[in-house]
């Protein structure tokens, strides 16, 4: 055995996993006009040994969009969750405090999927 193909042997062994981590679990966003559209952008981590695929990005309520950028994400690397809220959704009367989550499904086999929330208290436009 060589001292090269030993450390393939232990490479291999070693079971080279995706880690995922959303630099933030949640986010307020504070006080929000009705009809206001809010983006936000959060760090998501691959801290593990092999490549993060992005599997994909759910939403909780049809007033937010999100996606993750790149898809695959490569050990020791960094994307972007990039999530849209339109606060103006549901319509002019659907004000006050809220909570909306984002869902990562990847093929991090420790979290096969992450929530991400935030926090808004939508304001009638006429306040």
């Amino acid at each position: 055995l060589t001292v090269g193909s030993l450390v393939l042997l232990l490479t291999a062994c070693s079971g080279s996993t995706p880690d995922i981590h959303v630099s933030e679990a949640e986010v307020d966003l504070g006080e929000v006009i009705n009809g206001e559209i809010k983006t936000i952008e959060i760090p998501v981590f691959n801290y593990g040994t092999a490549d993060l695929v992005i599997e994909a990005v759910t939403t909780s309520c049809g007033c937010t969009t999100a996606s993750v950028e790149p898809s695959t994400i490569q050990p020791g690397e960094s994307g972007a969750l990039s999530v849209q809220f339109d606060s103006g959704a549901h319509g002019p009367g659907d004000i006050g405090p809220l909570i909306r989550q984002v869902f990562i499904a990847s093929n991090d086999p420790d979290e096969s999927e992450v929530e991400f929330r935030f926090l808004a208290d939508v304001l009638s436009s006429g306040s």
